[in-house]
């Protein structure tokens, strides 16, 4: 059984989404801060700094958003590039395709911060149920969570036969088994770029312009999860109700989900969730065979350091090294989608001698991330035995 729990307090929101009465994801949303990732904006070129290959571009919020070089120039698939095209493009400078005042269409990649501008490119994407579209580009690729070689094909097949000339893809991993659905869902996109393009167009102002915002949390989780039943989602306040219940007449995907108003009601004590949302503010996390990881963020990167702990395992050192790892991987999975970590993220494993259980431990993190609704990549072990990988947020940083 899959909900969604949506409990407002004053100028908060707590969104949680629980599988089978386990806590799963866990946001919180404060009304007074703005989240800009996937907005898409006329902005105004407002300087361009040649020795940084980048400029600086004013979208109407308080800091100037940054813009470098390669997302500016259109995207194409580097696999198909001639010499001569890659010559080109080393060679390039900025002042040949960027000047002060140009108005230019761009998204926000990454939120601003307390010391930077947010980053913006002119490299849309708007996300559907089944597909991301991906207009000025002809890419068209396939999630990497589709394994299956013939879906792949079949999958490809149908968005090259049915997107327009000039737009790509990323095709999602609810397109699995589904060719209708997909050909709606195009249609849908394109039809959303066909009006943003007019509106960029048609735009005579020399001046920022917001033109699609993004969705909100809950929006953006309820799309994600089209490939699964949504069986209810509860709320706490009237408001936030109305909403939701616009949001299912818009989405038919939504038709077979209860909306159930608790006015008032505690629905985090439904569950008992509250122990784990209490958990993820600790920095270190205890594993039932007695080891534990220990979580550090820095401005650069997420550390997770393995250890263990209470744990003696058996006269073979090697295998309750493993287990222990084992163990560590399975809660690190957990611990990534429940508290939303994102950037670059490394694991200090304890040290392994044979290379077979690396190969394990890395397939069994690979495999645990699969239920991750956000992108992530596992590069594997480093030189120095590190474990290195990459994950998307779901809800960005704000200011």
């Amino acid at each position: 059984m899959l909900e969604i729990l949506v409990g407002k307090k004053e100028n908060e929101k707590e969104i949680a989404l629980i599988e089978n009465g386990k806590l799963k994801e866990y946001y919180v949303e404060d009304d007074k801060l703005i989240r800009k990732e996937g907005n898409i904006y006329i902005g105004i070129i407002k300087d361009v700094v040649k020795g940084m290959q980048a400029a600086f571009v004013d979208i109407g919020t308080e800091r100037n958003s940054f813009i470098h070089l390669k997302d500016l120039l259109p995207k194409i698939d580097e696999t198909k590039q001639t010499e001569e095209e890659k010559k080109y493009i080393n060679n390039i400078k900025i002042g040949e395709i960027a000047k002060k005042g140009d108005k230019i269409l761009v998204q926000v990649k990454k939120d601003s911060n307390n010391q930077k501008g947010a980053r913006v490119s002119t490299h849309i994407n708007l996300t559907g149920k089944y597909v991301v579209l991906m207009p000025n580009t002809d890419i068209i690729a396939v999630s990497k969570k589709i394994e299956d070689n013939k879906e792949q094909e079949r999958l490809i097949k149908i968005v090259k036969e049915n997107i327009k000339d000039g737009n790509g893809a990323v095709i999602r991993t609810s397109a699995i088994g589904k060719e209708k659905e997909i050909i709606e869902d195009i249609k849908e996109i394109e039809k959303k770029w066909e009006e943003i393009e007019h509106q960029f167009k048609n735009n005579n102002e020399n001046k920022p312009k917001l033109i699609i915002k993004s969705e909100n949390i809950i929006e953006k989780m309820i799309i994600d999860l089209t490939e699964k039943t949504l069986n209810r989602i509860l709320v706490n306040n009237k408001t936030e109700y109305e909403e939701i219940l616009q949001l299912k007449e818009e989405h038919t995907y939504l038709e077979n989900t209860k909306i159930e108003l608790m006015e008032k009601k505690e629905l985090f004590e439904i569950y008992d969730v509250k122990k784990e949302i209490s958990k993820m503010q600790n920095r270190k996390i205890w594993l039932k065979c007695g080891g534990f990881i220990t979580i550090d963020k820095t401005e650069a990167l997420t550390a997770i350091d393995v250890n263990t702990g209470k744990y003696t395992g058996t006269k073979d050192l090697e295998q309750t090294i493993y287990k222990v790892n084992e163990e560590a991987t399975i809660e690190i999975a957990k611990q990534l989608r429940l508290r939303d970590i994102g950037g670059i993220i490394i694991i200090d494993y304890i040290d392994m001698h044979i290379v077979e259980n690396k190969e394990k431990i890395k397939q069994l993190l690979i495999e645990n991330l699969k239920n991750d609704r956000s992108k992530t990549q596992v590069e594997g072990f480093t030189k120095l035995d590190l474990m290195e990988m990459t994950r998307k947020h779901i809800c960005s940083h704000k200011e």
